[in-house]
């Protein structure tokens, strides 16, 4: 067997991996137990769950406990149980804590056990291993390294492979990425020549059996495009990259059996490295709260102390002269009294930190997130999506949203690539109005329909053959691209790199300008019904950073012309002096940006037989140079493509997806701050900003050296408006500014603390922000430079696998359910199918769930509060003993049956206005944005509220029962009464919004509290459990007499005074007109208005397109159209006679591709030479 070379052991390729030689790897297999973990390779199981029927109970204590409110009741049933200083039985507490333990862990468990049927229904996917006895059919998880397994067409892909051969010619394979790069467009890859030769020279499987090649390639990563690896085979050493791996989670197309090697698997495949840790997210809200109830536990510990200071002067001033309570402390000191009192008045006193809460708290989100998914309209119909939130922990955050950053291309527009015009010789083609007549294109064998161009004027000229230049230009269209043909129904379908490429090749061929097929060396298309040729000599593909590509082709007349396109900013200064049409085509360029259309200039240029060969032989050398070979080839890429000929401008058009505009519009209003982050040029993304509203007609840009003096300006504080004759910056915040900044800014921004702190502030003060030709790394670093410098909750929307990192790191993050894949959804918080339903999900559920759970919160704190708190007023009579004032019962069933379905109801239902007027009027939003609902002044108002209706609770019955014959226990059933009765009414003034389920709560509520008293206080069980029910007889006692009755009557009246008082006011004092919100009835005309000093181009079509396929073409393995033979004319019997002819409206036929292309391939150049 092949050992590896010595000279690869200092560049990382350290992971070896052995052919069908199961006994090398098995034993250096991964193993644990708990938390130990050994071995070397992972196996192909996914575990995604936590628990195990071992680890189950102690993970879910350890994690509940966490928990500093678990924690501390615990340590609280544990001071119960000691009885010198038991206030309360063990178990008044027991019960809340075991309840809210075991609904958290069955929540917990459910969680899990459905991550355990997830992961059980991947790992027990079918699939073909080899093993001696041939290929048997075995389980995902049964796939170990070094394995051989065979894949059929439309199976997913079960680890990381190397491609060994395949069915198709050249052993070429398509995958589709879609689950990892949001790519719908198919992937080549290609085995090794030697591994095709090899093992498709006979029976393949009967070859493969004796297969033993070694791979020495790098340690597992999550770098989903890079790849390094050697193949050790038959004393030979081959090179590996990423075109001859096949990833896991790719689905097999259009091949119909490849067959691969393992190399990756399980936990070490690089999509599973790349998913990154999942980020946990806690809303603004819920960390108050852990700050309130810290504050809590601390203000219970201090008052616990200074009533067990009173109790120890108490028992040292008083308790001497007083013959019963000496004999009561016996031996005991004062201090030592003081001691156990102060353990007791901690047990007494806990009740006022709910432990309640937290489990209510979690019920209120999970009703919210179904709210949301039952939403009617926030359905979808045409893929049948509802609104789903997949978090139920940031339901309030969505009415507090202060910046949201959003994708542009599939979130704001539809990415659905339609060609609308073009500009061939200084002449604009193109109607975009919506009285444009379609064309008749009947006379097109070829025409699959879906073209949305509108100009009868351009196919006569073509027709005609009156126009050169027009026939050139969509020459060019038809040669420089690599598509991919295949034939069904008579009709060519193409294959793309990119959806750009796509809609640009299939408008030439509406227009009869077909591509047919290709080889290695040749292009085939199809003008105007009479069949040519091409020879294709090189060609030179697209890259992100080239932002272009060409071919170089021979004509069937003899001529060499090199044809290229690409983004505007490149191929303009690569025209000749001399090229007619310039500055015209330049004005097209501006109109076609001011339209929000993607354009794409297109050149050509006649090559010399001599420049040719002197060309050809210098790349011939550069192609196999060891050192600086990409630098050689860019070189020449340059040299060639100069002295070009412009031919004209395409232009494409991705519409706004239906409601954008008047989302936008409404999120405004409600001060929202809205930044768009795309990797388009400038023109575009600024058009469409002004087309969707995110900016006003009259709105001023504020960019480049402009917005780099202002954010270098000495001033700590300025606004923009630039006095432009004496050139000093103002402090003017009138004007209607938007910033625009491209990726080369943000990234200085990123890295300068300060400015980055002056662009945030500075953005607060404008209308909305554009970010241009950023890239996905950069959306993420946006995001974060948001949250570092303001204080508001961050919101990121978008629908591809780019936007998954920016999704996760904001507050909040919204996946689009669009075409681009599903990884934005199944990493976002919440999923939507449609933009516009963003306006609903934050005006409507978002400001509801928001003012629900403050009043919720602030509620439950009341109630709990003044509840507990009167135990410390009847300190001040009981000597401060730590005697309860309630029956224990009581306190124990207080915040779990008496008052707890109201509060729940409160913060199910509660709204302040309807959904209708919640859109209508979107300034209402902004309250949230303030935290005016709960903040340090609503709990301190709250608070103190509590602490005057607990004062009333206890000292206004006392003060009237003390001079009657009422007995301590009569006084107790009195105050419990009171409270009852008080907090109740509370409630009813706090609900605005009234449903059956409150009135049914309401009700429920008061007949559980007689009930279970009257229940609780019988002699039976008294008298079989004496020292638990030692209230026998109280309540009735307590109904009967009328003074009691008349006590709590005063009693709740004087409680509730100062929130009805307070409520009164507010209607009486306040301005009538003051609550109501009006709204600018002045129509806004949706269009372009664009507005620069002076016109600069950038073109977007280059930054949507990945690496294309041209060098497996032209080395002759790209897979070979399948045509009919054609001879000068198309035969008849080769194509259907009736073509369609376009007869949908424009908004049915755009053709739905994938945009966001991955451009992190290096591109390639191959040569062809003439014989």
């Amino acid at each position: 067997m092949a050992k590896r070379d010595s000279s690869s052991e200092g560049t990382g390729i350290t992971w070896e991996v052995r052919a069908n030689c199961r006994y090398f790897h098995e034993p250096l297999g991964r193993k644990s137990f708990l938390c130990f973990r050994w071995g070397r390779y992972a196996d192909n199981l996914i575990r995604s769950y936590k628990y195990s029927p071992l680890t189950f109970l102690p993970l879910t204590l350890y994690e509940q406990f966490q928990r500093a409110a678990n924690f501390f009741f615990l340590l609280i049933v544990i001071m119960q149980c000691v009885s010198v200083i038991a206030t309360l039985p063990w178990y008044i507490t027991m019960l809340p804590l075991l309840t809210v333990l075991t609904v958290r862990g069955a929540k917990d468990l459910l969680t899990d056990l459905g991550r355990r049927r997830s992961d059980a229904k991947t790992n027990r996917r079918p699939c073909d291993i080899l093993t001696t006895q041939g290929f048997t059919t075995a389980q995902w998880k049964d796939v170990c390294v070094g394995d051989v397994l065979r894949i059929h067409k439309d199976e997913v892909i079960p680890a990381d492979l190397l491609l060994l051969c395949s069915t198709e010619p050249h052993s070429l394979c398509y995958v589709e990425t879609a689950d990892i790069d949001g790519e719908t467009n198919l992937k080549f890859r290609q085995a090794l020549n030697i591994t095709h030769a090899e093992l498709t020279s006979g029976r393949t499987e009967e070859l493969l059996l004796p297969f033993d090649g070694v791979v020495w390639c790098e340690e597992p990563n999550g770098l989903l495009y890079s790849f390094r690896g050697e193949l050790h085979w038959r004393g030979q050493c081959h090179l590996l990259d990423p075109e001859h791996i096949l990833l896991r989670g790719t689905v097999l197309r259009n091949t119909d059996i490849m067959y691969g090697l393992t190399i990756y698997t399980g936990s070490d495949s690089k999509i599973l490295r790349n998913c990154g840790s999942l980020k946990v997210k806690k809303t603004r809200v819920e960390r108050f709260l852990n700050k309130v109830v810290v504050t809590i536990v601390l203000s219970l510990l201090t008052v616990a102390l200074l009533l067990a200071v009173g109790c120890g002067l108490f028992e040292h001033l008083i308790s001497p002269n007083i013959e019963v309570l000496s004999a009561i402390r016996g031996n005991a000191t004062a201090a030592y009294r003081g001691f156990l009192t102060f353990w007791g008045y901690i047990i007494l006193l806990s009740p006022a930190m709910p432990i309640s809460l937290y489990i209510t708290f979690e019920l209120v989100h999970v009703v919210h997130c179904l709210l949301i998914g039952w939403d009617i309209e926030m359905y979808w119909e045409e893929n049948d999506r509802p609104a789903q939130a997949r978090t139920t922990s940031l339901n309030e955050e969505l009415g507090q949203v202060g910046h949201l950053l959003s994708d542009k291309t599939g979130t704001l527009t539809q990415n659905r690539l339609l060609f609308r015009q073009c500009c061939i010789a200084g002449q604009i083609y193109g109607d975009m109005t919506t009285k444009s007549k379609l064309l008749d294109l009947s006379w097109n064998r070829f025409s699959c329909g879906g073209l949305c161009f509108s100009d009868q004027r351009l196919v006569e000229r073509l027709r005609e053959r009156s126009c050169p230049e027009s026939r050139e230009f969509f020459t060019a269209l038809a040669l420089c691209h690599t598509v991919m043909s295949e034939w069904k129904d008579g009709l060519p379908r193409y294959q793309a790199a990119s959806p750009d490429e796509e809609a640009l090749v299939s408008a030439a061929r509406e227009l009869g300008w077909v591509f047919l097929s290709r080889t290695r060396d040749s292009l085939t298309v199809s003008e105007l019904g009479f069949t040519r040729h091409y020879h294709l000599l090189a060609l030179i593909d697209f890259s992100s950073k080239r932002r272009r590509m060409s071919v170089l082709v021979r004509t069937p007349e003899g001529e060499l012309k090199l044809y290229c396109k690409g983004a505007d900013i490149v191929i303009l200064e690569r025209l000749r002096k001399d090229s007619p049409h310039q500055e015209s085509t330049e004005q097209a360029l501006e109109v076609f940006a001011q339209n929000c259309l993607r354009t794409l200039c297109v050149a050509v240029r006649r090559v010399s037989e001599a420049k040719w060969t002197e060309w050809s032989h210098t790349l011939s050398e550069a192609a196999t140079a060891t050192v600086h070979r990409e630098t050689m080839l860019e070189e020449l890429h340059e040299h060639m493509e100069k002295e070009l000929m412009m031919l004209g401008v395409t232009a494409i058009e991705d519409r706004l997806q239906e409601g954008v505009p008047e989302t936008i519009s409404s999120l405004r209003r409600a001060g929202v701050k809205v930044w768009v982050l795309t990797g388009d040029k400038t023109e575009t993304a600024v058009n469409v900003g002004y087309a969707c509203k995110l900016m006003d007609p009259d709105t001023r840009l504020l960019q480049g050296e402009e917005l780099r003096q202002l954010l270098q300006s000495p001033t700590a504080d300025v606004y923009y408006h630039k006095d432009k004759e004496s050139l000093i910056w103002n402090a003017d915040k009138s004007g209607k500014v938007a910033i625009v900044v491209g990726g080369f800014e943000l990234a200085e921004l990123i890295k300068t603390p300060e400015m980055g702190a002056r662009f945030v502030s500075l953005s607060n003060q404008c209308q909305s922000v554009l970010c241009c030709r950023v890239t996905p790394g950069q959306k993420a670093e946006v995001v974060e430079l948001v949250k570092k410098y303001s204080s508001s909750i961050t919101m990121a929307i978008g629908d591809g696998a780019n936007d998954v990192n920016m999704i996760k790191t904001a507050h909040i993050g919204v996946g689009l359910c669009g075409v681009e894949g599903g990884q934005a959804v199944q990493n976002a918080d919440f999923a939507l199918a449609q933009f516009s339903f963003l306006r609903r999900l934050l005006l409507v559920h978002g400001r509801w769930s928001y003012r629900r759970i403050c009043s919720f919160l602030c509620y439950f704190l009341y109630k709990t509060s003044c509840f507990a708190l009167v135990h410390i007023w009847y300190s001040f009579y009981n000597g401060f003993s730590a005697q309860p004032m309630y029956e224990s019962w009581f306190i124990a069933l207080y915040t779990t049956t008496y008052t707890s379905l109201p509060v729940q109801c409160l913060g199910f239902f509660e709204q302040d206005m309807s959904a209708e007027s919640s859109l209508r009027w979107p300034e209402a939003y902004s309250a949230g944005q303030r935290n005016e609902f709960l903040n340090p002044s609503i709990l301190f108002a709250t608070l103190l509220y509590s602490i005057y209706t607990s004062i009333i609770l206890f000292f206004l019955p006392v003060g009237v029962l003390q001079y009657t014959d009422v007995d301590y226990q009569t006084l107790a059933v009195t105050v419990e009464m009171s409270a009852i009765f008080s907090v109740t009414i509370e409630m009813i003034l706090e609900t605005k919004f009234w449903t059956k389920y409150n009135f049914a709560t309401v009700l429920l509520s008061q007949v559980l509290f007689f009930l279970s008293t009257v229940i609780l206080h019988s002699p039976r069980l008294f008298t079989t459990f004496p020292h638990d029910y030692v209230f026998f007889g109280a309540s009735l006692n307590a109904f009967a007499n009328p003074v009691v009755w008349l006590v709590v009557f005063l009693t709740t009246c004087t409680a509730v005074l100062p929130s009805i008082t307070v409520r009164a006011l507010k209607v009486v004092l306040t301005n009538p007109n003051k609550h109501k919100i009006h709204s600018s009835e002045e129509p806004v005309v949706l269009q372009s208005w664009f507005k620069r000093g002076v016109p600069q181009r950038r073109s977007s079509y280059a930054m949507s397109q990945g690496k294309g396929f041209g060098k497996l073409m032209t080395l002759g393995t790209g897979p070979l159209s399948t045509v009919p033979p054609l001879d000068g004319k198309l035969a008849k019997d080769t194509v259907r006679a009736d073509s369609p002819q376009i007869a949908q409206a424009e908004a049915a036929n755009g053709v739905k591709t994938n945009e966001n292309n991955s451009g992190n391939v290096r591109h390639g150049i191959t040569l062809n030479r003439t014989e």
